[in-house]
């Protein structure tokens, strides 16, 4: 897996076949001046089936991988230092998805390990690559207050941890990126429904500025949402990550003495495009110009130590009502 930079013909793996390691796959083989070599899983058939479909060759282990350029580790969350560490060691730069590690301790040892090596390290918080999130950024003043929603039909895929850290994360992500600051305070409350993870939680962040975000995410609804609201002085912006699209409303000063202020919108302008290509073309920019990419290990691991907050918070509430209940009984 050593490292030899091709910059006319970046050679990349993707590690882990499954559903995200499948779209990295759709994607990468059909970039200019990359060349996707490998795709492993140790379930070999299925990394063999990708490999049909989209090019390279399947692997069942990383030890049998040939030298790339760059990886994509798409495993279970839990193995991701382990194969992010084996790769980096190697030399080979490294996009892993989100949560950047099962533990915020885990991604600052990976985000240390790439500083030492000279290695680029992303995280995949794919939704930094939205247009509509690139369009409210541009459009952004002094955020004081924002209602996020992200909610999700249920489905097997990801029962392996909270709902926090499956879909929430992205949201805190983006808060802290947004604000450029960590809440003094967390208030959060989730139950279990469909399975022994929280399924369903709720959270309200407090920072000094004064501004506050609550963050709603559920994968027990009966439909997808994925939406934010952001208040600012004079103006709110509402956005769909889903369509992406954005709109800013606007109250400006009374046309005239003694009438109601004027309300205007307007639509943001958002040039649509598929946020997994932009990340990816980002990280090869990266690879290629060895830059800092937009969303490095330390701030996966900062998005991922705050989620953790988040859990104890919850954990505490959870706590708080089962002794009530006992208390009545």
């Amino acid at each position: 897996m050593g490292k030899h930079l091709r910059m006319n013909n970046l050679r990349v793996g993707v590690v882990g076949a499954g559903a995200f390691g499948r779209n990295h796959v759709r994607v990468l083989s059909r970039m200019a001046g990359v060349e996707l070599v490998a795709i492993v899983d140790s379930d070999v058939a299925r990394a063999q089936q990708l490999a049909t479909e989209h090019g390279g060759q399947a692997f069942a282990t990383l030890n049998t991988m040939p030298n790339v350029d760059a990886a994509v580790v798409a495993t279970p969350t839990i193995s991701h230092e382990d194969v992010a560490t084996r790769l980096l060691n190697a030399g080979v730069d490294v996009l892993v998805e989100k949560p950047i590690a099962d533990t915020a301790a885990a991604g600052e040892r990976m985000a240390r390990l790439a500083d030492e090596k000279g290695r680029i390290l992303q995280v995949g918080h794919l939704e930094r690559f939205n247009p509509a999130v690139i369009a409210l950024q541009k459009a952004l003043t002094i955020p004081l207050f924002f209602e996020i929603h992200r909610l999700s039909i249920f489905t097997p895929r990801s029962l392996d941890i909270d709902v926090v850290l499956d879909l929430m994360i992205h949201d805190l992500d983006l808060v802290l990126s947004l604000t450029e600051a960590e809440p003094e305070e967390i208030r959060a409350a989730g139950i279990s429904v469909l399975s022994n993870k929280v399924d369903i939680a709720n959270v309200r962040l407090s920072f000094a500025s004064g501004c506050i975000a609550n963050l709603t995410a559920s994968r027990v609804s009966v439909e997808q949402v994925r939406k934010m609201r952001v208040f600012q002085p004079g103006a709110y912006i509402s956005l769909d990550y889903q369509r992406q699209d954005a709109t800013r409303f606007s109250v400006g000063p009374p046309p005239e003495p003694g009438s109601l202020p004027k309300i205007g919108f307007e639509q943001l302008k958002v040039d649509r495009v598929e946020p997994l290509e932009s990340e990816l073309l980002a990280f090869c920019e990266a690879v290629r110009q060895r830059t800092r990419p937009r969303v490095d290990g330390w701030q996966g691991a900062r998005a991922l130590r705050l989620a953790e907050a988040i859990l104890d918070k919850i954990k505490e509430h959870a706590e708080i009502v089962a002794a009530t209940i006992r208390s009545r009984h």
